[in-house]
């Protein structure tokens, strides 16, 4: 299996002969928030298979991105959320609730819990959910979400966790995990390999260069949590844009 961290939210899982993309966020600039990274290589993200959108917030559900890689996929989000993504340029689109799941080749993605607002702008539409991916390798796409305890019973067999450390602003609200919490999620999920994501890859314009250490440090932080709460896990921090091979 071939991870590749993207940027923010963004992952391509390479598992089992299926091209798997999360959240695709591909552009430089969505409303006041910048790309601070060099921009995403369109073959990487060439002949996606499935992509999974955990919510509707538009660091995650991007229309403009979906349009570049859903023409020929299938297109997994929340129920509720079907009206937000484009009518044109998508090959299909199934809604899924919390429970619900799907079966390409022999990969299954099944709907998970994710504690996070809800909607798109105000606290009212389709619920956030993450994804559990399982062929001959089991994964875990946390989407955007806090502490839960339902993260319990997602581990046995986990061989990776994707989890969200940070943001593109200058505070993290309820909803979220910050590197400390990440650690603890860690704790409860119990995978062989992590994989902090939502980090390091946006910045909202109205951040100076220099930024405060929630944009800087988070992948070092949650490294330092990883190693004192989860000896066990393997972390593996990455880039934007670089990969790595689970076996």
């Amino acid at each position: 299996m071939r991870l590749t961290f993207v940027g923010h939210s963004t992952v391509l899982i390479e598992l089992d002969g299926m091209r798997i993309l999360t959240d695709p966020l591909l552009r430089g600039r969505f409303v006041h928030v910048r790309r601070r990274v060099p921009p995403v290589d369109p073959a990487l993200v060439a002949d996606v298979d499935v992509v999974l959108v955990s919510h509707c917030h538009h660091d995650h559900l991007d229309r403009p991105s979906l349009r570049k890689v859903g023409r020929n996929a299938t297109v997994i989000v929340p129920r509720g959320a079907r009206g937000f993504v484009p009518r044109f340029g998508i090959g299909r689109v199934e809604e899924v609730v919390e429970g619900e799941k799907r079966s390409f080749g022999g990969v299954e993605v099944h709907a998970t819990h994710a504690e996070h607002r809800p909607g798109r702008i105000l606290q009212r539409g389709p619920a956030a959910i993450g994804f559990s991916i399982k062929g001959t390798k089991q994964l875990y796409f946390a989407g955007d979400t806090d502490l839960f305890p339902g993260m319990r019973d997602l581990r046995g067999g986990l061989d990776v966790a994707l989890l969200p450390i940070s943001a593109w602003g200058t505070h993290l609200g309820s909803g979220h995990l910050d590197p400390a919490r990440a650690a603890e999620a860690l704790m409860l999920l119990e995978p062989r390999v992590a994989i902090p994501i939502h980090w390091g890859t946006f910045r909202s314009i109205n951040i100076r260069r220099s930024g405060p250490r929630l944009l800087s440090d988070p992948e070092r932080l949650f490294a330092r949590e990883a190693a004192a709460h989860a000896p066990a896990v393997d972390v593996r921090v990455l880039a934007p844009g670089q990969s790595t091979i689970v076996d």
